[in-house]
């Protein structure tokens, strides 16, 4: 499956690259991401709701123009943008062009109106929307050795590691601005540096609106000291392992990959704003309409989930406006 023999020597970042994309690779499976791990997109329509809310609001700032774009990046199966073309207004709706950006092949079924792409549409106007796909952007990973020196961890398949050269250029450069490592032996870093070219590449594809990463994230004061790689099988977290079996997965810092005039939000403030509060209904709906309150229960269960701290709430939000004012009050 991969494109390196099971007993050589790589670093993460082409190891991981080819276990998640090559062909047989983790992300080209049919059964998708649904299939190893909830996101929030998984968790409640709740959350397309906002988004679609959102997408309004980024049309209010384009004044609503005749084609507004939006560009679900890392899409899976496509449930994020037929979630929110379900949740958009009519009139919204019909001027919303819904673009999903995916390596798989297109699932059968999918709404007519989405198209399916491999990568995001130049000169796109609306909003771009990243779910937790900087996370699956791969990177090297450093570990401090007993000199104190950081160095590029190597791996094989069967994720055997062992350290290689030291850490040099850019990305020492990056280590020093985002993630700078005492010199104890042990400690690991996941060098964010091509998320950060990643989601610039993204963005440039905007030509205004909105573009918006949604990741578990860490900010340069609160760096995990021995990193967040990780693997997930089966809705179970597990050794990563780049054999193709596994999603390989880091948390994001999202601090680092911010655009000037970008900024981070947790999940909970920005689905707050957008609606979703998690807040129960009142005890008098379940006398006067008692269906009513039960379904009424169940989206606060689900909205509490999607703001919950030390879960998805967690989550953060990079926000970056291109060419419009910043949706979200300060």
């Amino acid at each position: 499956m991969t494109a390196g023999t099971r007993d050589e020597w790589r670093g993460w970042r082409a190891a991981a690259q080819d276990a998640l994309y090559a062909p047989g690779g983790f992300y080209r499976r049919v059964e998708g991401p649904a299939g190893h791990f909830r996101t929030s997109v998984h968790a409640s329509p709740l959350f397309a709701g906002a988004v679609a809310r959102l997408l309004c609001r980024v049309d209010e700032a384009l004044g609503r123009p005749a084609a507004l774009d939006f560009v679900d990046m890392a899409a899976g199966r496509g449930e994020l943008a037929g979630g929110v073309l379900a949740a958009l207004p009519a009139d919204v709706a019909a001027r919303t062009r819904a673009y999903a950006v995916e390596i798989a092949e297109r699932p059968p079924g999918l709404d007519h109106r989405i198209e399916w792409l491999a990568a995001p549409p130049e000169g796109a106007s609306g909003l771009l929307f990243a779910n937790e796909w900087l996370d699956n952007v791969p990177v090297e990973v450093a570990e401090v050795d007993a000199a104190g020196v950081a160095r590029r961890v190597l791996v094989r398949e069967d994720g055997t590691e062992r350290l290689g050269e030291p850490v040099d250029g850019a990305q020492a450069r990056w280590l020093q601005r985002w993630w700078p490592l005492p010199g104890e032996e042990g400690l690991r870093a996941e060098i964010g540096l091509p998320r950060g070219e990643a989601w610039a590449a993204a963005v440039a594809t905007l030509r205004r609106g909105l573009a918006v990463a949604v990741d578990y994230a860490h900010t340069v004061d609160t760096r995990p000291p021995f990193g967040t790689l990780t693997g997930f099988r089966e809705g179970r977290e597990t050794a990563p392992v780049p054999d193709g079996s596994c999603d390989i997965t880091a948390h994001v810092a999202l601090d680092a990959c911010a655009l000037p005039g970008g900024r981070v939000l947790p999940q909970r403030e920005a689905l707050r704003t957008l609606g979703v509060t998690g807040a129960r209904p009142p005890l008098t709906l379940a006398s006067t309409d008692p269906a009513a309150y039960v379904r009424a229960l169940a989206s606060a269960a689900e909205a509490a989930e999607l703001t919950a701290a030390g879960g998805l709430g967690d989550f953060g939000w990079l926000v970056q406006p291109a060419g419009i004012a910043d949706p979200f009050p300060e």
